[in-house]
This record gives C-alpha cells, sequence and structure tokens, in this order.
C-alpha cells in the first residue's frame, strides 16, 4: 500500500520506519493536510495524519477524488476529522487509542509539580548563580484535594497518581469507575461541587459538543480561590479567555496547559524568529505562574513506539482487506 504521512515529525520517522519494516510503501512530508496540499495524495492509497491535521468536508472530497481510500491517525482524539463525511465518501478512518495513557498523566503531574513548585523559575536563577529563595513557596500535595474531570484511561492513572501523594480525590465523569471508588478512595460528584472543593483540578476528557470550553468563567467563579489547574486534554476544553482573567483576578493560582485551543498554526513548529500575533498566547507566555509545553504529554518513547505500531497494523489489516476494530465508523 502507498502511504503519504502528513505533517511528518523527525521525531517520529524512525518509530514508523521501524515498525513498517519496508511492507508499505511509506512517502514524507512536513506539510499539514489541508484542501489546498491534498493534492499531493494523488497515487496514494492511504494518508496519516496528525492531531494538527484538520481534513474538513472538502479536503476529504479531494482526496477522494484523488483515489485515497484510508486515513489512518497517528493519535487518540480524532475531533479534528469530519468523521460523517469521511462515512459519506467511503474514506475509512482509523486512530490510534491506547498508545500510552502512562505518558499523559505522567506529564499533567510533572506539570502539577513543575507549577507549585515553580521549578522553571527556580531552575533559572540558579543558572544565573541566584540562590536566593524568596517567591518560590508551594504546598504539600499531601491532604490537599484534587478534582480529576475525566476519569477514563488516563485519568484513571492521574487518579492513581494522585493517591500515591495523599490527596483527598474527587472525580466528575459521565462513567463513573467504581474500582477507583473502593481501590483509591475516589468521591464521583457533580462538576460545580468539584470544582468548589479542588485545590488542584486536572482535566483529562475527550473534545466534543458537551465538553467544548466546559471550564469557564461560571465554573472559575465558583473555584476555590488560589486553584491550580492543569490541562493536558483538549485546548478548547477550556475557555482560555476566561482562565486569564481568573488568573488577573488571582482566582486561579496557576495553569499549567500543553494543548491550546488555536494552536493548529503554533505547536510543533519554531516560530522563535517570528513576531507573536495571538494575543492571549502572548498574555499567558507572560505569566509568572503559568507553564506552557507545546503538545508534548505524548512524546515517550513508549508511546511513539505504540503510535507507530498501530499506524502499522490499520495499514496491515486494510491491506489484507480486513476491518481494524481502531475504525472510528
Amino acid at each position: 500500500m502507498k502511504v503519504l504521512v502528513f505533517s511528518a515529525k523527525n521525531f517520529e520517522k524512525e518509530y514508523l520506519k521501524n515498525a513498517n519494516n519496508k511492507k508499505h510503501k511509506i512517502t514524507f512530508t512536513e506539510t499539514t493536510l489541508s484542501s489546498k496540499s491534498a493534492i499531493q495524495a494523488v497515487g496514494f492509497d492511504a494518508v496519516s495524519i496528525f492531531s494538527g491535521d484538520k481534513p474538513c468536508g472538502i479536503t476529504l472530497e479531494k482526496l477522494k477524488d484523488f483515489g485515497v481510500k484510508y486515513m489512518t491517525l497517528r493519535s487518540a482524539g480524532y475531533d479534528n476529522v469530519n468523521i460523517g463525511a469521511a462515512s459519506i465518501l467511503g474514506i475509512k478512518v482509523a486512530n490510534v487509542p491506547n498508545y500510552s495513557p502512562n505518558a499523559i498523566a505522567e506529564h499533567a503531574v510533572g506539570l502539577l509539580l513543575a507549577l507549585n513548585r515553580k521549578l522553571v523559575k527556580a531552575n533559572n536563577r540558579v543558572k544565573q548563580f541566584n540562590f536566593n529563595l524568596d517567591n518560590l513557596i508551594g504546598f504539600d500535595l499531601n491532604n490537599k484535594t484534587i478534582g480529576v474531570i475525566g476519569t477514563g484511561k488516563i485519568g484513571s492513572i492521574m487518579v492513581k497518581i494522585m493517591h500515591g501523594f495523599g490527596c483527598h480525590i474527587t472525580g466528575f465523569d459521565i462513567n463513573e469507575n467504581s474500582s477507583l471508588v473502593d481501590n483509591y478512595n475516589l468521591k464521583y460528584m457533580p462538576l460545580e461541587a468539584l470544582c468548589k472543593v479542588a485545590d488542584i483540578i486536572s482535566i483529562h476528557v475527550p473534545l466534543n459538543t458537551d465538553t467544548h470550553h466546559l471550564i469557564d468563567e461560571n465554573l472559575i467563579e465558583i473555584m476555590k480561590p488560589g486553584v491550580l489547574i492543569i490541562n493536558t486534554a483538549r485546548g478548547a476544553v477550556i475557555e482560555t479567555s476566561h482562565v486569564i482573567t481568573g488568573l488577573q483576578n488571582k482566582t486561579i493560582g496557576g495553569f499549567a496547559m500543553d494543548v491550546y485551543e488555536k494552536e493548529h498554526d503554533i505547536f510543533f513548529k519554531d516560530l522563535s524568529n517570528t513576531i507573536p500575533t495571538d494575543d492571549m498566547l502572548i498574555k499567558l507566555n507572560v505569566m509568572p505562574n503559568v507553564l506552557i509545553t507545546g503538545h508534548q504529554a505524548f512524546l515517550t518513547k513508549e508511546a511513539l513506539t505504540n503510535i507507530a505500531e498501530t499506524t502499522i497494523y490499520n495499514l496491515d489489516c486494510w491491506s489484507e482487506g480486513v476491518k481494524t476494530e481502531n475504525e472510528l465508523f
């Protein structure tokens, strides 16, 4: 099968090559898939896309016209794909549902620790041989209340890790996990109640119509003063402008994010020699109590291996005329 890999990153190419083992003819392009770049797929049976690609209906129609029959995502989330249009056009779509929930949860914990204990600020000082400890005070995680919004695969691991820190754990999810309640003393409660009691809020829900801008000014207003918010889910789960207001009025004590609702034309690129134009990101980036990573929570050897192997597995199934269990419709 001839496969064009859009948005190919240097860090993933070797993993894909090793997983493929020369079974499929793979071509890499750093170009993001769009209605304009879709023409590059002429002559290919399948395309592989990343979370930053946005195959809208028009793009999918072009891919269909160009002979593309399959689309394999190198991600778990698929909110960037018009699944309805793909189904109508007969383009099969599959994702990587379980590449490494540990990677995401552990990154969330890393963000929390760095934000709370001001590790980046401390390291920057020491680099200048400044060992002053003023304004570096954090708090013990032990006996604090953490609210885990979304207790699926990633959120469940977050619950287990924070239980090890001695936290009181509250959770919100439309599907409650009884084993977390029994084994880790998780207490489920309505979202509003969680926001009122949590010292820390960690977000682990998918992006859909119900979760879009889930965290907005109404919820922020009832949060505990000084709450820390960690988002490693999807950027648009948070109403960013409302979070900025919460930071400015000190309702929110700190904010760490690995995702951003306008990251499409920003993340995964080196923009260090350009003048930034995104006002919200500029504001966040200069705040001393904000920590930002560029969608790297998934970036572990284990996750990259699993993503590559599942991507090739999906292609293998299709080339053999077999439906992969990772198909999305």
